[in-house]
């Protein structure tokens, strides 16, 4: 099966799954998101793809990757990107290093 069939199909499924893992009802994904709850009855159905836009908005709503709400990653747990992970990212080498030693002093208390 190709990517892209592998996504069409993947996709309705684990967009409700998350949303049901997360305990959340189509209406409040939909205020969380701010995609119409009428849309994302219409995505879960596969009736409708999501939108680049639409896509990210559900990814950070529900804490997730896109890449796992498309099915090209099957790990669940490793998706969601922690802020402080974020963050570390921007930092410079020598920041990071000092992170990494207190990160290290802290796990040896």
């Amino acid at each position: 099966m190709n990517t892209l069939s592998n996504e069409t199909y993947v996709f309705p499924q684990r967009l409700k799954e998350i949303r049901e893992l997360r305990k959340l009802t189509q209406t409040q994904l939909s205020e969380k998101s701010k995609i119409p709850s009428t849309s994302i009855s219409h995505l879960e159905a596969g009736s409708r793809k999501p939108s680049f836009d639409n896509l990210r908005k559900l990814g950070v709503a529900l804490d997730v990757s896109t890449d796992y709400l498309l099915g090209r990653v099957d790990d669940l747990e490793g998706t969601n990107t922690d802020t402080l992970f974020r963050d570390l990212q921007n930092l410079t080498d020598s920041d990071r290093e000092t992170i990494r030693r207190f990160a290290e002093s802290l796990r040896n208390k």
